[in-house]
Formats: C-alpha cells, structure tokens, sequence
C-alpha cells in the first residue's frame, strides 16, 4: 500500500506546479470536521463509519504531505 501512496504522490508533485501544491490548504470545513472526529475518537469513540472517514482523511493527508515534498525538492535552492 505504501508504493501506492508514493506513485499516486509522484504524480501529484509532477503534474501540479510546485508553488501551488506547496500552498494548497483543505477547507476549514474539511479541517474542523478531521479535528471533531479526532477528538471524539480520544473521547467517546467513533462509529466504524467515522472510523473509516478518518482513516480516509488521514489517508489523503499523508499522500498530499509526500507529494509536498517532492515538490520542495524540485525547488531551485537559494
């Protein structure tokens, strides 16, 4: 599955400008709703429902965090 993350990253950082890729947010919505189930997660639980939804969101955050930084790396430096 890791290969998968790193191919589908690759792709991203190669077909998406650097400075645009680098300056991509998620929405504030998106954000709110990763930090309810966070902390629902620690507090009362989730329901494997929303324990799928994380695991995506988290899924998606570690591929966009790898495709970020191939793109620092195609950076000229200095």
């Amino acid at each position: 599955m890791a290969r998968a993350y790193e191919e589908i990253a690759d792709f991203i950082a190669a077909e998406i400008k650097a400075d645009s890729l680098l300056a991509f947010q998620p929405s504030n919505a998106a954000k709110k709703r990763v930090e309810t189930l966070i902390r629902r997660e620690k507090t009362a639980g989730l329901s494997p429902e929303e324990t799928s939804e994380l695991n995506h969101y988290l899924a998606l955050e570690h591929i966009l965090t790898l495709a970020k930084a191939r793109a620092r790396a195609r950076l000229p430096h200095g």
